[in-house]
């Protein structure tokens, strides 16, 4: 919503040194210091999505962080957004929330260094994320180019698993797939962006796969072909995404983009809910030259992305993507 509220922004035209901002419902904000530096500043946070709070303290700073890696850079620095209805959670469940959030920081080195907290009528947490990348090597979601391949780099179905979660039906095994996939940061960021074959990037998230596919061939103008055997599944999300687990967004995404997609005739509805499952800190999606996609495979599954794989292609056309089999 507040893309396309600030959508006719004159930001870029003021500042010449903010080199992403408003226009393309990029990951994050991106502004250049000096000829070899820029920073890349972003802001995310949510109610919880899991009962557990040092999970949701996770899942909410990874998913806040990734932005950064979905930009190419490096994070350095993070704040944190906290609000509580006051009175009606224990601190010490508070507290589990931040140290999760904290947890997730220290692993790539990144201090949480102050932040607001507020009284709200439900839970919230997140994190502001600044980081640093070379303005040579930023990765913007509208750069792609006719011929790239697609990669996405984690498998689909966060939602489809929350959906279950909150039925009480996500067993032990299907919430340990869940939170693994939610709290993996897209670190691979980093090295792709020095790859000068990969033109654009972005992170799936709220929007689904489709949704933020959209985005890539509307800004740059291109048509896409995904192949649905290709797309990479959490395990114990197709079972549950067949027997008709579904998010109210997954719905609401495909309400969005439905004009701009076709899907194979007589196509059963969970698939179609699948490629536009919200998801929770997803993976990156890339687009890069059919040369560099072996390397760019190569940097996931060494940074332990085991369910990256190619999924698709992009083409001159229309802005659109066309589903097969």
């Amino acid at each position: 919503m507040l893309s396309e509220v600030l959508a006719g922004s004159p930001a870029g035209r003021l500042y010449p040194d903010l080199l992403v901002g408003n226009e393309s419902n990029d990951d994050a904000a991106v502004y250049r210091l000096s000829e070899t530096q820029a920073l890349v500043a972003t802001t995310d946070f949510f109610t919880p999505i899991v009962d557990d709070p040092y999970d949701f303290g996770r899942i909410a700073a990874t998913n806040a962080i990734s932005d950064v890696y979905a930009m190419g850079g490096r994070p350095f620095l993070a704040l944190a957004l906290l609000g509580m209805p006051l009175g009606k959670i224990p601190t010490a469940v508070i507290a589990r929330i931040v140290a999760g959030g904290h947890a997730v920081c220290e692993t790539v080195g990144v201090p949480i260094a102050g932040g607001h907290s507020l009284d709200t009528p439900e839970p919230l947490y997140g994190l502001v994320a600044l980081g640093l990348v070379d303005p040579r090597q930023v990765k913007r979601n509208d750069r792609a180019r006719a011929g790239d391949i697609l990669i996405l780099g984690k498998g689909l179905g966060i939602g489809i698993m929350g959906a279950a979660l909150k039925k009480g039906e996500l067993g032990a095994e299907g919430y340990r797939q869940m939170i693994e996939s939610a709290t993996q940061l897209n670190t691979p960021g980093v090295k792709l962006a020095a790859m000068a074959g990969v033109h654009a990037m972005t992170d799936i998230t709220g929007y689904g796969l489709i949704g933020h596919l959209l985005e890539i061939c509307r800004g740059s103008a291109l048509a896409a072909r995904v192949s649905f055997g290709a797309v990479p599944v959490l395990g114990a999300a197709r079972p549950l995404a067949e027997a008709g687990y579904a998010t109210g967004a997954s719905d609401r995404n495909w309400a969005s983009c439905e004009k701009d997609v076709v899907l194979p005739a007589g196509w059963p509805v969970w698939r179609r809910r699948l490629l536009t499952d919200p998801q929770t800190s997803g993976g990156l999606l890339v687009a890069c030259d059919d040369e560099t996609a072996p390397a760019v495979l190569d940097v996931f599954r060494a940074e332990g992305f085991r369910y990256a794989a190619r999924i698709g292609a992009l083409a001159a056309g229309e802005p659109r993507v066309v589903v097969t089999e």
